[in-house]
């Protein structure tokens, strides 16, 4: 498989973490806009509707491109790197031969695309321009444009087509990534237009970002979604690309000022599931989170994405050899985590996502 992006080596696909400085100017440098526009305008990778699983109610999602993160088992490979990517599936693909079409609209003359011997689209090179035409001209969907620039006004526009059902369900728009903060400035544009409208706001945030950027969400923000991956600083950085140190920290702040926080923990078999890790956890969550917390959610690792590593010509990070137990014992063993966070730490605890929010 060949490279997909121009900046290949460079990505955050790779080893080491990528801060949100170089993440935003990656994205205006993107946006060819400069400062004051990139203040209405982002690079969005997906937009979901009708989500139930992150925050209250029905939901409408936006996906933002851009993450300081690489966590290994991420199934959104597309959300990390800050610039709109090219994704190539060959298998769609009926060959230059027959379509070409791909070819017609690159103002290269297709130079930067690879091609098997048999003519079908297997990569792009580094002559790519992250144009994206090659991507809307192809009408089988071989070659995938991975992040659209929006205006605030185009996704408020998606927002909004579901309204009746926030209003009838307590639902809203959820904010994820990627990280949101990495486009902190458009990303608050969208939730003061929601704050204006009515519409409950939920983000999903590492908190791996500095502080001062963390805080402008407060006011606009009713639920904050964020993750503790492990407890063990070195062990954070060998398995997320980062340690653990400003996340802690910019969580306890959040606490203390007051704000609602869902907190994940992604379970993952013989990574983080040690007892000293999870007590661990849970003692953080206990004593210096406290009645910030609205729920704890305990969830298991799912092999997913592959396909999404394979259009962007990276191999899958967790690798193939990596297996969970089978379903039955994953269960058992969250429900057993469960058990020990609720009756041991009095913290409000639930195995998976399904369960209501009580806000």
């Amino acid at each position: 498989m060949y490279n997909n992006t121009p900046d290949r080596q460079d990505t955050a696909l790779s080893a080491g973490g990528v801060c949100v400085d170089e993440c935003v100017a990656q994205i205006e440098k993107q946006n060819g806009r400069g400062e004051n526009l990139a203040k209405m305008s982002g690079i969005v990778f997906n937009i979901q509707r009708f989500t139930v699983h992150d925050g209250p109610g029905i939901r409408t999602e936006v996906f933002l491109k851009g993450c300081p993160m690489h966590c290994k088992w991420c199934s959104n490979p597309e959300s990390i790197h800050p610039k709109r990517q090219l994704g190539i599936y060959p298998s769609k693909c009926i060959g230059k031969e027959k379509c070409g079409a791909c070819l017609k609209a690159c103002p290269q003359n297709g130079k930067p695309l690879e091609f098997s011997e048999e003519g079908i689209v297997i990569g792009s090179n580094a002559a790519c321009i992250s144009c994206m035409n090659c991507a809307g001209a192809c009408f089988t969907h071989a070659i995938k444009s991975w992040g659209d620039i929006m205006t605030v006004e185009e996704v408020m526009k998606e927002v909004m087509r579901d309204e009746i059902y926030y209003q009838k369900s307590g639902g809203g728009i959820t904010l994820n990534g990627g990280e949101v903060a990495v486009q902190w400035e458009f990303a608050l544009e969208i939730l003061k237009e929601c704050k204006q409208k009515g519409i409950h706001t939920c983000v999903e945030t590492s908190m791996h970002c500095a502080y001062d950027i963390l805080e402008k969400f407060y006011g606009v923000t009713d639920l904050m979604i964020t993750d503790i991956k492990n407890m063990d600083s070195e062990a954070h950085k060998k398995w997320c690309g980062a340690g653990n140190e400003q996340i802690l920290s910019n969580m306890e702040k959040a606490a203390r000022a007051g704000v609602k926080l869902v907190v994940r923990v992604p379970v993952i078999w013989q990574i983080n599931d040690s007892k000293k890790n999870l007590r661990a956890t849970a003692e953080f969550i206990r004593d210096r989170l406290g009645d910030a917390v609205v729920q704890v959610q305990l969830l298991p690792y799912r092999k997913m994405g592959i396909e999404k590593y394979n259009s962007l010509g990276a191999p899958y990070p967790m690798g193939e050899e990596y297996k969970m137990p089978e379903r039955s014992v994953w269960e058992e063993n969250l429900l057993r985590i469960r058990d020990m966070m609720q009756e041991g730490y009095g913290i409000p605890v639930v195995a998976g996502s399904n369960e209501k929010l009580e806000e």
